[in-house]
């Protein structure tokens, strides 16, 4: 449910069913620690797994990463954090969301807190305000401490406890100047590909009864940060979390197809449970985990201890929507509606599908109730310089063109919108594809770090100033 204070907050701003985007609509941009600082062992921080797993011998045997590269460096930004805050200010960025590097504030973990590991993040937070520009912070972005890991990570009954002693740090330090927070970007990512397919950071693949319960420690996590944020906050916080849960696009326009699309997008299998919404956010919503659940992996559940889901389901502010592709209706046969053959599709090869952004929005908020942060869209593509020295990236402007009309269409009807985070504000490091997606408004080059503002940019500062008006 949402808190009464933030209801109340809501109402008094006005929001009218079609008004489109609401007069203090979060246009902005995102990021994440390791795919753009640097600095990875440099002023005390800790080694997190993508750190270990990325330079380690197997790295290089096994090739984790393509081309065996790593975040050692990635886009500087340690160092040249003023620099690109200056871009921002350039391209019109008024909100902009980054994660903080867990080891960098815990070199262990927990313990010991790096007091230059303070330091930066509460630099970055001065610079962003001086110029105009509101941080929104995600407490965990993938990158784990390997200390943890080695005493179990998120099988281990303590890592919840781990997770809000950092949490608590974090927020002793900066909430003075910071309003928004997320717990967790992507569980369904870190979990799923980290420990159940093992193509990310650890690279592991554990049994179902172990991903079941991992799910559950870091739900307890999340719950636990939630209660120490609101407890401890020194400004009015206003909290949720980032999960990648499209939902799917009907088939067709009738009401049949409507509520199959519904049904599909939070029901799902032995198999796929662990990237959906109805796994991950049923039990913080309605204290419960989905039927579903114990119906399809019976002992394989997790064990849950007196108070778990009271914790577990502590209220939220907004529901963080990473969205890139619609989740295709499964027909009996043939081609899903969303992945026929000859759809465009982003250099990643995901299929440009820009109703989601209208779908998502809709069948998440009908279910949850709570307004939605669109907090990552964007597209992989393939930009270089032009012979002129710019970035001519018309497939990103075209593409972010297509999705935003179809957010605007959800905002039109009434559908509660916060806003929207642009992924990414620069090229970065690309998790297991290393540097060779491209997805930013700014252009990086990796081998002397210049950068190099795309024509995207600039439309999308357009679309900032003019509140979608233009679109």
């Amino acid at each position: 449910m949402l808190s009464g204070v933030f209801i109340k907050e809501t109402l008094m701003r006005g929001r009218i069913r079609g008004m489109a985007f609401r007069k203090d609509f979060l246009w902005g941009a995102a990021s994440a620690a390791y795919q753009l600082e640097g600095g990875y062992n440099e002023d005390g921080k800790g080694m997190n797994v993508w750190d270990v797993y990325t330079n380690c011998f197997s790295a290089r045997t096994e090739k984790y990463v393509k081309y065996c590269e790593t975040g050692n460096e990635a886009c500087d930004h340690y160092h040249r954090f003023k620099e690109d805050i200056a871009i921002m200010k350039e391209i019109g960025i008024k909100n902009y969301r980054f994660s903080i590097n867990w080891t960098r504030i815990f070199p262990d973990g927990t313990g010991s807190v790096n007091e230059k590991g303070i330091k930066f993040y509460s630099d970055l937070v001065d610079e962003l305000i001086k110029n105009g520009i509101t941080p929104l912070v995600t407490l965990f972005h993938w990158d784990y401490p390997h200390k943890l890991y080695q005493r179990g990570g998120w099988l281990n009954p303590d890592s919840s406890e781990w997770f809000a002693e950092y949490a608590k740090t974090v927020v002793d330090a900066l909430s003075d100047r910071v309003k928004y927070w997320i717990t967790f970007n992507e569980p369904q990512v870190f979990i799923g590909l980290g420990h159940y397919l093992g193509t990310h950071a650890p690279f592991m693949k554990f049994h179902s009864c172990d991903i079941t319960q991992m799910t559950h420690n870091v739900l307890l996590s999340h719950g636990k940060a939630v209660k120490v944020i609101r407890e401890n906050a020194k400004t009015k916080p206003v909290v949720g979390f980032a999960f990648s849960t499209p939902c799917c696009t009907p088939a067709g326009d009738d009401e049949a197809a409507v509520e199959e699309a519904r049904k599909q997008s939070f029901d799902f299998n032995a198999f796929n449970y662990i990237f959906t919404a109805g796994w991950w956010a049923d039990p913080i919503f309605f204290g419960r985990y989905n039927e579903l659940g114990y119906e399809l992996l019976g002992d394989d559940m997790p064990e849950i201890n007196e108070g778990d889901m009271e914790i577990i389901s502590q209220p939220v502010d907004f529901f963080g929507l990473n969205v890139y592709e619609s989740r295709a209706v499964i027909p009996e046969y043939g081609y899903p509606g969303d992945s026929f053959q000859g759809i465009g599709r982003t250099s990643f090869g995901w299929p440009v599908t820009p109703q989601t952004m209208y779908w998502s929005p809709k069948f998440l908020t009908e279910r949850y109730g709570v307004p939605v942060l669109i907090t990552e869209n964007g597209m992989a593509n393939n930009d270089w310089p032009a012979l002129d020295g710019k970035v001519h990236d018309t497939q990103r402007t075209d593409f972010t063109h297509r999705y935003l009309k179809y957010l605007k269409k959800a905002a039109d009807e009434g559908i509660d919108i916060l806003g929207y985070m642009h992924w990414s504000i620069m090229d970065n490091f690309e998790w297991a594809e290393g540097y060779d997606k491209r997805f930013g408004l700014v252009y990086v080059d990796y081998r002397t770090q210049e950068r190099t503002v795309k024509d995207s940019a600039l439309w999308y500062r357009q679309v900032m100033e003019s509140n979608g008006e233009n679109l």
